[in-house]
């Protein structure tokens, strides 16, 4: 098995010098104009107006255009792409006021062991210039429930908070965090917020929350991966009247997985996807700088061309017209047998 970098092809180079021309015009806003993208909202240049603090490790951002004009519309659960000075880009829910358009507000928690995103967005100032597209919306606020149950963990507050005071008095609001240092926006908090950190209450007891919610009730969840699965496990035997709408911030892990062959033919590469292991994570193995975002199949960043095999797709956005030779390699994988992919 070869893992290690081969000798660039002149494929290879063209790709690279490619994607350094992208990176330039679509990621610098001096060289890029505001752009309306299909499905996924507008590309727009914007101005980091202010940087607070809001809790331990965690930074909020507010964006302001730098020509002053309004911003564009969006519904609570909304989020934007960011595109970093390095070139990376990463999501982030819009946790303002959706009738102020003429900022938007975006937080993010320092992960040191992540890939890098958080620790970069940490280190903006204010005056810098950044690209972002959308507002783009995953997590749908259904403003037509009798009445609401919201859960949030730690920063998946950033979502919920707007849902929280569009609801007004027919939501219940329960945050759940380490500890209250650790949790943002605890000043924003409706009236009868229930704040529950870990080192007051000891670790949630998910059943037992939602089983507090009214009959028919939506009842929404953001947070770490146990607290989702506990409430996707839960909520319909306890409630089966009621509706559930989760948002993650993490990839979930692999389900039904099984190893399969993968070769990178630009590079030549020959790699082992291990049964438990994403593509995405498998490519960056040796390729570390593999375009990445979401890390759940829906923003299409790390969408990739399939020279060879069949593909399991595991996306929930790919378009039929492109599944037979695309693939988004951070869900999807292998259907059987190796896969070829145009990297």
């Amino acid at each position: 098995m070869n893992t290690a970098e081969a000798a660039p092809s002149p494929s290879l180079r063209l790709l690279a010098a490619a994607v350094d021309v992208y990176k330039k015009v679509f990621t610098n806003p001096a060289l890029s104009s505001p752009n309306p993208v299909r499905r996924s909202g507008f590309d727009l240049d914007v101005t980091i107006e202010s940087v607070r603090t809001e809790a331990q490790d965690v930074v909020s951002l507010t964006l302001v255009r730098p020509d002053g004009q309004p911003l564009p519309a969006w519904r609570p659960g909304s989020h934007v792409d960011v595109f970093l000075p390095s070139g990376k880009q990463r999501q982030y829910s819009l946790c303002g006021d959706p009738q102020d358009l003429s900022r938007y507000r975006i937080a993010a928690r320092r992960l040191p062991g992540g890939g890098g995103g958080s620790l970069e967005v940490h280190a903006l100032r204010p005056g810098a210039a950044l690209r972002i597209r959308g507002p783009r919306n995953a997590f749908t606020f259904v403003d037509s429930a009798p009445r609401y149950l919201f859960v949030a963990a730690g920063i998946g507050i950033t979502p919920i908070l707007p849902m929280t005071h569009a609801a007004g008095a027919r939501g219940r609001l329960v945050y759940l965090g380490r500890s209250r240092e650790s949790m943002p926006f605890l000043g924003e908090l409706p009236d009868g917020a229930d704040i529950r950190p870990d080192d007051e209450y000891g670790p949630p007891d998910i059943p037992a929350i939602l089983a507090e919610a009214p009959a028919g009730a939506a009842v929404y969840v953001c947070g770490p991966l146990p607290v989702l699965d506990a409430a996707q496990r839960c909520l319909f035997t306890l409630n089966p009247t009621g509706s559930l709408h989760t948002e993650r911030f993490s990839a979930a892990p692999v389900a039904d997985g099984r190893e399969f062959d993968l070769t990178l033919a630009a590079s030549g590469l020959h790699l082992r996807v291990d049964a438990a292991e994403t593509t995405l994570d498998a490519i960056r193995r040796v390729r570390p700088d593999t375009a990445f975002s979401c890390r759940q199949g829906f923003c299409g960043t790390c969408k990739t061309k399939v020279v060879a095999g069949t593909v399991d797709h595991r996306d929930r956005s790919l378009p039929d017209t492109e599944r037979a030779d695309h693939m988004l390699v951070c869900v999807s994988r292998s259907a059987g047998g190796p896969l070829v992919l145009d990297l």
